[in-house]
């Protein structure tokens, strides 16, 4: 199996043309205005219509309003949304299209029983639970802590680096692993090195389970 790879928190046009010819398979765009990593809707929109076919672009919201994330629709051409805070099945699933839902990773957590609750989602993603922070912390957590099996496509977040995204793609075989801050120089500022060495070390993993 071929391990996707999203790059997330993009900001600049440059920054996700580099990362699609690099061989991502998509881009996330964050419209969570506390974020260090929000996108203003005119540069979103330069960025989606920039990038090449068969790369999707994923927005990223947490518990946005109804009207904050059909603003957004209305102005930027996405693929997929991504839900990062407290919303419902009902509330990822009222816009009509392919949705990930996330969770948080902390002790005593049932990962299954939250991925129940959203058989609609096309993945779930997990990330490390850091106190009053939806993501992007640049933390990881115990991989041991995830389970064998689950109702839907894994998506492994949360401290990933060019560094050791091989051994986490070994450890959980993930259907997607996804970073921000650990290919960047800045935040919302990716560096093209980091970028085609985090893709590499996925690459490089899954050769050797070829």
């Amino acid at each position: 199996m071929r391990t996707r790879i999203k790059i997330c928190g993009i900001t600049r046009v440059d920054d996700a043309l580099q990362a699609a010819h690099a061989g991502a398979d998509a881009l996330g765009l964050v419209f969570h205005e506390p974020s260090p990593r929000a996108i203003a809707l005119e540069v979103a929109a330069e960025i989606v219509a920039a990038i090449p076919a068969f790369v999707t672009t994923v927005g990223l919201f947490v518990d946005a309003s109804p009207a904050r994330v059909e603003q957004v629709l209305s102005r930027v051409n996405l693929d997929c949304l991504q839900f990062h805070g407290h919303e419902t099945s009902a509330e990822c699933e009222r816009y009509g299209m392919s949705y990930i839902k996330v969770a948080r990773v902390r002790q005593g957590f049932d990962l299954v029983q939250y991925a129940v609750g959203y058989q609609r989602a096309r993945a779930l993603l997990v990330d490390a639970y850091v106190e009053g922070i939806p993501g992007g912390t640049g933390k990881t957590f115990d991989w041991a802590q995830l389970p064998d099996a689950l109702p839907l496509p894994l998506v492994l977040s949360g401290g990933l680096t060019p560094e050791n995204v091989g051994l986490a793609v070994r450890s959980v075989r993930p259907w997607a692993v996804d970073v921000s801050s650990g290919v960047e120089r800045a935040p919302g500022l990716k560096a093209a090195d980091k970028v085609l060495q985090f893709i590499e070390g996925v690459r490089n993993e899954d050769l050797r389970h070829a």
